[in-house]
C-alpha cells in the first residue's frame, strides 16, 4: 500500500488511497476517519512512513482509528458542547431567510432587476437585509466591490443551462461581496464558510434552491456563533456566482495576497436539494464534494461527525474532476482544504435555473440537519490542537 502525504490544517497527514474500496461490513466513524494519519498523529508519534504505512492497514482492518479528531470526540463534555451549539439551529430562521430573499418582498436577486418603486436593484436589497442581520447579532460587516457584468439568455440551449456571455457592450455593475468574522484566539488561521447570495442574472428565477436555501443557512450558522468563544477566527462571506466573473475569485486572490492562512472551507450551495422523487419520499440527504487529496480530508471528517453526532443524512462523498462552484475559487487560489455541501450530485433539482425554483418547494428541514452538520464538522476543527 502507498500512503500519499499532504499538508493540511498546518500538519502533516496520510492518505490511504482505496478508501473508498470500504466493505459494508465497517461503516464505522472511526473506519472513515482512518483515511488520514490525523493531524499531527504521525509527527506525535514519530513514525516513519512504513510504520504509518502499517497502522493505516491495521486501522482499516479494526476499524479502530487514533488521532485527535477521534481522541476529541472520545470527550463526552466536548461532544456534549458541541451538540449543544448545533442543537441550537432553527429551520423557521432559515425559512423567514429564505422567503425573504426569494419570494416577499424579493422576487430576485440580481443586479439587472430592481423592484416598482425601488430605487436599488434586488441584489443591493439582498445585500443590505444580509448586512441588516448580521449587524443585529454584533456582526461588523465588510464589503468588497468586484465589477460585473449580467449573463446573457441564449433560448437555443436546455432550459438549464441558457446562460450566455455577455458581449462587451453590456453594462458593468458593482457587486459585492460581504464578510463578516469571529476572531478566534488564534486568530490567523480561520476557517471559511461561504455561500453565494445572487439569483441567475439571464433568467427571472427566484433562485430558492440555487442559492437562497445556502445564503439563509449560512446565515444561521452567523447566528449560532455569534456569541462563540472561537479559538481560530471563523470567517463568512458571502458571494456573487450568477453574475460574471465569479466574485469568489477575487475573494479568494485577495486572501491569497493578503497571506491568510485559510485552513478550511466550507461552501453550502444547494444543500438539502434533491429530486423531486427523493423530495417525495422525505429523504434527507447530504454530499460533501471534494477535488484534491486535502478537501477529501476534510469530506471524510463530515461524514465521520454525521455519524459520530447521529445528525440523520444519507451522507454520501464525491470527488469533481476539476475545481468548482466557489469553494473552486480557493483551491484554485492555494487553499486546498474546501469542500461544498450540496443535496445531490450530479445535482437533481428539475427545476434548476428556472423560473419555478420557488421557495415552497425547498426542502428547510433538510437544509437545516445540513447547517448542524456542517456546524459539528466547523466546530470539531475549531476545537483540534
Amino acid at each position: 500500500m502507498t500512503c500519499h502525504w499532504v499538508k493540511i490544517f498546518g500538519h502533516s497527514l496520510t492518505i490511504v488511497p482505496f478508501l473508498y474500496k470500504r466493505s459494508s461490513a465497517v461503516k464505522s466513524s472511526a473506519y472513515r476517519l482512518t483515511i488520514a494519519v490525523l493531524v499531527g498523529s504521525v509527527l506525535a508519534l514519530g513514525e516513519s512512513p512504513a510504520q504509518c504505512e502499517d497502522r493505516a492497514e491495521t486501522e482499516l482492518k479494526t476499524g479502530v482509528a487514533v488521532g485527535p479528531w477521534a481522541e476529541l470526540w472520545n470527550q463526552p463534555e466536548v461532544v456534549r458542547e458541541i451538540r449543544t451549539i448545533f442543537d441550537s439551529v432553527n429551520p423557521e430562521e432559515i425559512r423567514r431567510h429564505l422567503f425573504y430573499l426569494s419570494k416577499d418582498p424579493l422576487p430576485f436577486r440580481k443586479l439587472n432587476y430592481t423592484r416598482p418603486g425601488q430605487t436599488r436593484n434586488t441584489l443591493y436589497e439582498a445585500d443590505d437585509y444580509i448586512s441588516g442581520q448580521l449587524a443585529s447579532w454584533g456582526y461588523e460587516v465588510a464589503r468588497e466591490e468586484v465589477l460585473v457584468q449580467a449573463f446573457r439568455c441564449d433560448p437555443r440551449k436546455p432550459k438549464a443551462h441558457q446562460y450566455s456571455p455577455p458581449a462587451p457592450e453590456d453594462p458593468w455593475y458593482k457587486a459585492y461581496n460581504l464578510y463578516a468574522e469571529r476572531k478566534g484566539r488564534r486568530s490567523e488561521e480561520i476557517i471559511l464558510l461561504l455561500a453565494h447570495k445572487d439569483s441567475q442574472s439571464w433568467v427571472d428565477s427566484p433562485g430558492a434552491n440555487d442559492n437562497a436555501i445556502g445564503t439563509s443557512g449560512l446565515l444561521e450558522i452567523a447566528r449560532v456563533l455569534a456569541h462563540y468563544p472561537s479559538n481560530r477566527t471563523i470567517r463568512f462571506l458571502w458571494c456573487n456566482e450568477e453574475h460574471t466573473p465569479w466574485t469568489s475569485v477575487t475573494a479568494a486572490r485577495k486572501a491569497k495576497e493578503r497571506g491568510d492562512k485559510i485552513i478550511a472551507v466550507f461552501n453550502l450551495d444547494g444543500i438539502g436539494v434533491k429530486s423531486a422523487e427523493d423530495t417525495a419520499a422525505g429523504k434527507r440527504s447530504n454530499v460533501t464534494l471534494f477535488t484534491v487529496p486535502e478537501g477529501e480530508l476534510l469530506a471524510q471528517l463530515v461524514s465521520a461527525a454525521n455519524e459520530r453526532f447521529q445528525i440523520g443524512l444519507e451522507q454520501r462523498i464525491a470527488k469533481r474532476p476539476r475545481p468548482g462552484d466557489d469553494d473552486g475559487s480557493f483551491v484554485q487560489a492555494g487553499y486546498p482544504a474546501a469542500v461544498v455541501q450540496i443535496g445531490s450530485y450530479p445535482y437533481a433539482d428539475p427545476n434548476y435555473h428556472t423560473e419555478e425554483d420557488i421557495p415552497e418547494r425547498t426542502d428547510v428541514v433538510n437544509a437545516a440537519m445540513t447547517v448542524q452538520l456542517t456546524l459539528a464538522a466547523v466546530l470539531t476543527l475549531d476545537r483540534l490542537p
